[in-house]
């Protein structure tokens, strides 16, 4: 199995919910269901993997408080190295509703602080030479962001590949943001975004005209995935051919993360070398599985290795 690694946004999920229709101010709701528990793209990612019985890397960095210590002590030996940042750790509280959605809010924390020297700190580039780096949160990750350019000249100085999640811009896709996305996927072999985000960025209401068009800007033998929610995802595989998976039918309990933990087993069984459609279907069975479970279940190891070899 090639080598993973994840960098990006580590920070505390405080889930409540559901809430609908939205409070009134000033008053008071009880609701049915509370969850404090590890967040973030990179977060989410690497649960997934822990629960799937991969080996992986990450690279993050907590704040200097109670929060902080909880979460280096979920990933144990693996955040020994991590940064230690003054601030408080970031907090998002996100508030669940009965359609299935969820709305957010987080404090900056810890997060603009996560710098290029904190990764390097973590990440062993000749460990992970030939494998696969998933980076995400490039805008919560201030410091980091900054040096992408001198973090894809490392990744590329030790032949690893380099996946792309952005996740949302704070500030919505303004030129400037999509500007500089298409500026950091030239460089990635990889790219894992929700199908919002890809006919945002391209501009068309098509997710594969968008996905053509995105990948057609970045380096020869790319792969494009446009993870759709219920409908699946689609992929534009290194040679432009259109790749689909259909998402099995379940009862949604909670979205939170379903992107990130389908990133997590798309690499995963990608990383064990996996033809791209069995890629997308343990990638879409994965998170339709996780979304639909409470507490939230990824079917362990033995489940996933096999149904990634029965869809090969």
């Amino acid at each position: 199995m090639r080598p993973l690694a994840v960098i990006g946004n580590v920070n505390v999920d405080l889930i409540v919910g559901p809430v609908a229709p939205w409070p009134k101010a000033g008053t008071e709701t009880v609701v049915d269901h509370d969850e404090l528990r590890v967040g973030g793209q990179a977060g989410n990612s690497a649960l997934a993997w822990q629960a799937l019985g991969v080996d992986f890397a990450i690279a993050a960095n907590v704040g200097d408080d109670q929060f902080g210590r909880w979460l280096r002590e979920a990933f144990g030996r693996r955040a020994e190295k991590w940064a230690v940042r003054p601030e408080g750790t970031t907090l998002s509280v996100g508030m669940t509703h009965p359609d299935g959605e969820r709305t957010f809010f987080t404090t900056r924390g810890h997060l603009p602080r996560f710098s290029l020297a904190d990764v390097l700190a973590v990440l062993d580039g000749e460990h992970l030479s030939g494998g696969y780096a998933l980076l995400c949160g490039s805008f919560l990750t201030d410091d980091l962001t900054r040096d992408y350019d001198a973090f894809f000249d490392w990744a590329d100085g030790h032949g690893i590949a380099v996946a792309l999640d952005t996740g949302w811009p704070i500030d919505g896709w303004t030129e400037a943001n999509c500007s500089a996305t298409r500026a950091w996927l030239s460089r990635c072999e990889l790219a894992l975004f929700n199908e919002v985000e890809t006919v945002t960025l391209a501009g068309t209401p098509s997710p594969v005209e968008a996905a053509r068009a995105i990948r057609s800007s970045m380096r020869q033998g790319a792969t494009f995935v446009v993870k759709r929610g219920p409908l699946g995802a689609i992929a534009i595989s290194p040679d432009g051919a259109l790749v689909e998976a259909v998402a099995p039918d379940v009862r949604v309990v909670d979205t939170i993360g379903a992107g990130d933990v389908f990133n997590a087993a798309f690499l995963a069984a990608l990383a064990q070398e996996q033809p791209l459609p069995a890629c997308l279907s343990a990638a879409t069975h994965v998170a339709s599985r996780a979304i639909s479970t409470l507490p939230r279940n990824y079917g362990g190891p033995m489940h996933f290795r096999e149904s990634v070899h029965e869809r090969a």
